[in-house]
């Protein structure tokens, strides 16, 4: 008898101890979820304030190419063209990420998260591409014909040279912007702060959850 109510005793206590577990996963799940909702509410202001300002830098730009097309030089005309036509990508970008990260529900399923935050990091990845793509055009927007026809051999070297290290840079840093370099130090500098830290963190606390999910 004294066997039996230890045996109940101790199926009982182990169903408790189970149902304990459960609902500490449950609330660690509920707590991270939350955690996320944080990370992304963090992202508008600087997604917002990013479009205001691309805009505001846009509607000039434009102002100035129409103003002057019949006057400035090609150098200015092209390279104003250029930068503005990124910026209106990289703004178009900022707008997408916004409606994702408006998208983000801390009650849908974790692989529906994960694969928004997944499309949030790469948009990322790709503003940065496409902003450091204008480097080149801001070595030439102020050049003209006869500056460079008067300027001299040296001038007009060390133009050619600076210009061709910042294409070179530009074009380094588009092909070399990826999540797999993540780890190596010039891409810590270049990403961090408020675009793309909560991003990690979120991505690493679903992944947690994921791992509860897993272990059910």
């Amino acid at each position: 008898m004294e066997d039996k109510e230890l045996i109940h005793l101790w199926k009982s206590y182990d169903q408790k101890l189970e149902e304990t577990l459960v609902l500490n996963r449950e609330l660690a799940t509920d707590i991270t979820r939350i955690k996320v909702q944080r990370f992304m509410s963090s992202m508008k202001p600087v997604k917002i304030f990013a479009i205001i300002i691309g805009l505001c830098w846009v509607a000039f730009v434009d102002l100035l190419i129409v103003r002057l097309f019949h006057t400035a030089s090609p150098f200015f005309l092209v390279s104003a063209g250029i930068q503005v036509l990124l910026t209106k990508l990289a703004i178009g970008i900022y707008l997408y990420q916004l409606i994702l990260v408006q998208q983000v529900d801390i009650g849908e399923p974790v692989l529906a998260t994960q694969e928004k935050l997944s499309r949030l990091r790469s948009s990322t990845l790709w503003v940065a591409r496409l902003l450091f793509l204008q480097l080149p055009v801001w070595t030439t927007f102020y050049l003209n014909a006869a500056m460079l026809l008067h300027a001299g051999i040296l001038p007009v070297l060390i133009q050619l040279l600076v210009t061709a290290a910042f294409v070179y840079l530009a074009v380094w840093l588009f092909f070399n912007i990826r999540y797999e370099n993540r780890d190596k130090k010039w891409f810590r500098l270049i990403f961090g702060g408020r675009e793309w830290d909560p991003i990690i963190r979120s991505m690493e606390l679903l992944g947690q959850v994921r791992g509860y999910k897993v272990e059910e």
